[in-house]
């Protein structure tokens, strides 16, 4: 049995116990036989009437903190319905409706992180390309400033041989 249905059945049975000893206490001398059977029969239903009430009252406060400690799990879908008409449906229906948001704001925050990738990826891209756009600029002036150098150690050359061709002769 929980603790929350041993807090309630408990003094419901000891009241009722209450009850007939004072009851007792009154007509204490006028007890015969038939006393005890109704004593008797009446601490029973008295013990199962205080559980019963006790079951009662907890049961939708049970399920009410099963619910809530599947939600701080993370189980976002976890809802609670309460047939009662008292402050306990009450309690349920905020618990849904705070259950809902905390589902919304996690498609919202999940929403915004796809969007906020699609950005990125975007602006990476741009950003891709000029780099890609770059290295062909750096390449293309490597190449050229290569040709030049060949062509200045060409120009070189001619220059010695031309050199030489007028000392020798």
């Amino acid at each position: 049995m929980s603790k929350l249905i041993t807090k309630i059945t408990v003094p419901i049975i000891l009241v009722g116990f209450f009850t007939i000893a004072i009851f007792i206490a009154l007509n204490y001398e006028q007890l015969n036989s038939s006393f005890y059977i109704v004593f008797l029969l009446l601490v029973i239903f008295i013990f199962f009437f205080g559980l019963a009430v006790g079951q009662n009252f907890s049961s939708p406060i049970k399920k009410l903190l099963d619910r809530a400690k599947e939600l701080s799990n993370g189980d976002i879908s976890s809802q609670v319905f309460l047939e009662t008409k008292d402050e306990l449906s009450e309690l349920a229906s905020t618990f849904n409706k705070i259950a809902e948001e905390l589902k919304i704001s996690q498609e919202q925050e999940r929403d915004m992180d796809k969007s906020v990738d699609i950005k990125v990826r975007a602006k990476t891209q741009v950003l891709e390309e000029t780099i890609d756009a770059l290295e062909q600029k750096v390449r293309n002036r490597t190449i050229e400033a290569e040709r030049l150098v060949k062509r200045v150690n060409e120009l070189e050359e001619e220059l010695k041989s031309k050199k030489q061709d007028a000392r020798a002769s």
